[in-house]
């Protein structure tokens, strides 16, 4: 029995003394960290959170997603070059089979936030529970090329191989997916399958049940009003500063949750949150105004890149308890008709204060060297006239005595048109659409809802979907492939305008963008696989399968309590403004 217990201390000291994650000095403009321990992140969310489960979470924000701040899986994007480091992997990968397999060891020394090892069972039942369908997880499509999956296989407890379909341009980030515990999902996965993680972790669960892999434990959560992460104290185990000091620095990270974004504004003016982002000149300026009469003591960085988000409009594609609807909204010169009746410009100057640009495609604008090679895909600019025509040539010559179209049967060409309450950007996009629209006499029927139960009728799937028109916006994405693995292909999870049962395309536009997808994502010379997504683009622009209006600029803007920022030449809306695991309060 002695034995055995010395023999249990000796392999836990070797695991624990295995090599550290080191956090690259050169990620932080604050190199002067020593005693900056302790205090809290203080953020915010306009929409309540949904869930705990980050196997059913879809949120942008969300509380698992931020329980694995600094987990993001094998490999980790450097901001200062763009590479992929190795992370939650020991070294780099061992690749063979024509670059088609990768061979992990897992870094020794990684625990949850009980005390348990991370080994290869964590990432082979995390990555096998987002492979099915019936789970509907937002990650689903990653872990599939062409329809084919990408498999895992444990080799031993701290070595994983993973085997390609095919070559990937983005293989480094489809291995790169934060583990969850084996001893709690795949528990209960084996005995219950996905109804049985489905129902786990919901907002009623007790904090104390909940384990986390990454940087954040969950400490309270009070539905509505604020929710409150610690430190897991196991993490600074495996993950040091250039120093050698454990991280993070801080000890909290939490959320207020605000009716809108016009109360997070004013929360950060108050100095209650540690960050904003600002929308637009307006925002700009109010920030401006309260740093420069004291009543603030923030940093404002302006205009500092474009967005790397997209904010669209989507037409639903499958009513069939409307066949009407349907079949308007599956006509593609009504699509480029409400194109023609985006004013991207008034967008702009209304909604985003003059700051911004006018977007037409999915890729987002701060990806500019594959807009380039795309300059001359299909575009449909605010044209009234030019809506009108199209509408005309699909019958709607008259209208009636209130001034909207009618059909032949005096039927008003109208649609309900939805997005999420509290993001007054998306509120004001939508009314001016709307306005637009109704001087043409297309009646919109514009109403801003709850967020989750707009992700709901946008994610659900079949031939009856419950809704007519969405505003809503992606961020996320790679700057090494452009295009989103659930956007894109026909039958993925956001693939928004055409989503039946059965995943099938409607369209050989659709069938065409399915195909040059994984085409491009299998091309490993940057330039080819950019010509290879001007193709996207000419077929997405031909098809308006989505309205895109406008991307904002990126601005910075935070407390001057907070310390630990990058240098203002790294800062971008790819990679944000700061690592919070380098974050501290002065």
């Amino acid at each position: 029995m002695k034995k055995a217990l010395l023999l249990a201390l000796a392999m836990t000291a070797s695991t624990s003394l295995a090599a550290p994650f080191v956090w690259p000095a050169a990620w932080t403009a604050e190199q002067n960290t020593a005693n900056k321990r302790g205090g809290e992140y203080r953020d915010y969310t306009i929409a309540d959170f949904k869930t705990f489960n980050p196997f059913t979470s879809a949120e942008a924000t969300s509380i698992p997603g931020t329980m694995a701040t600094g987990s993001s899986g094998l490999f980790m994007q450097n901001p200062s070059n763009d590479d992929f480091i190795p992370y939650m992997a020991a070294g780099e990968p061992v690749v063979s089979n024509n670059g088609k397999r990768f061979v992990v060891k897992i870094r020794p020394g990684m625990k949850f936030s009980d005390g348990q090892a991370i080994t290869a069972d964590d990432f082979v039942t995390t990555m096998k529970i987002h492979m099915d369908d019936k789970v509907g997880s937002n990650s689903y499509d990653s872990f599939f090329l062409t329809k084919k999956p990408i498999t895992i296989k444990k080799i031993d407890n701290m070595t994983l191989q993973f085997d390609f379909p095919q070559v990937s341009s983005g293989a480094y980030g489809r291995m790169s997916f934060a583990p969850w515990p084996d001893h709690v999902f795949g528990k209960a996965y084996r005995a219950g399958g996905a109804e049985a993680i489905k129902k786990m972790w919901t907002l009623g669960t007790n904090p104390s049940e909940i384990v986390s892999p990454g940087m954040w434990t969950l400490n309270s959560y009070r539905a509505g009003e604020r929710a409150v992460l610690s430190e897991n104290k196991f993490w600074g185990e495996w993950n040091k500063d250039s120093r050698g000091q454990a991280l993070p620095y801080l000890d909290r990270y939490s959320f207020r949750i605000v009716s809108d974004l016009n109360a997070g504004l004013a929360a950060f003016l108050a100095g209650q949150i540690d960050a904003f982002a600002p929308r637009n000149a307006d925002d700009l300026a109010q920030i401006k105004r309260a740093v420069d009469a004291g009543n603030l003591k923030a940093t404002l960085i302006a205009n500092q890149s474009p967005t790397a988000a997209s904010q669209w409009i989507v037409f639903n594609w499958n009513k069939a308890s409307d066949p009407a609807k349907q079949k308007l909204f599956r006509d593609v010169r009504f699509r480029r008709a409400m194109s023609h009746l985006a004013n991207r410009q008034a967008m702009i100057q209304l909604a985003l204060g003059g700051l911004g640009t006018e977007n037409y495609y999915s890729v987002y604008p701060i990806f500019k060297q594959q807009l380039a090679v795309a300059a001359n895909a299909p575009k449909y600019p605010f044209n009234p006239e030019a809506a009108s025509k199209l509408l005309a040539q699909m019958g709607y010559t008259k209208k009636n005595a209130q001034g909207f179209l009618v059909d032949k049967a005096g039927k008003v060409l109208e649609f309900n048109l939805s997005t999420n309450a509290g993001n007054t950007v998306r509120e004001q996009l939508g009314r001016i659409f709307a306005d637009e629209a109704k001087k043409v006499g297309v009646k919109v029927n514009f109403t801003p809802i709850d967020f989750n139960n707009l992700v709901n009728q946008l994610t659900a799937k079949g031939e009856n979907r419950p809704f007519d028109a969405i505003l809503l916006g992606l961020s996320g994405g790679s700057n090494v492939w452009s295009f989103g693995a659930n956007v894109v292909p026909c039958g993925t999870n956001l693939h928004s305008y055409n989503n039946p049962t059965n995943g099938a395309c409607a369209t050989s536009q659709e069938q065409l963008m399915t195909k040059l997808y994984y085409q491009g994502d299998a091309t490993l010379d940057g330039a080819k696989r950019r010509a290879i997504g001007a193709q996207i683009l000419q077929a997405e622009g031909e098809l308006q399968p989505v309205v895109y209006l406008v991307g904002g600029n990126y601005h910075v803007a935070y407390n001057e309590r907070l310390g630990g920022e990058f240098t203002k030449a790294m800062m971008d809306a790819y990679y944000g403004s700061r690592r919070i695991a380098l974050t501290f309060i002065k």
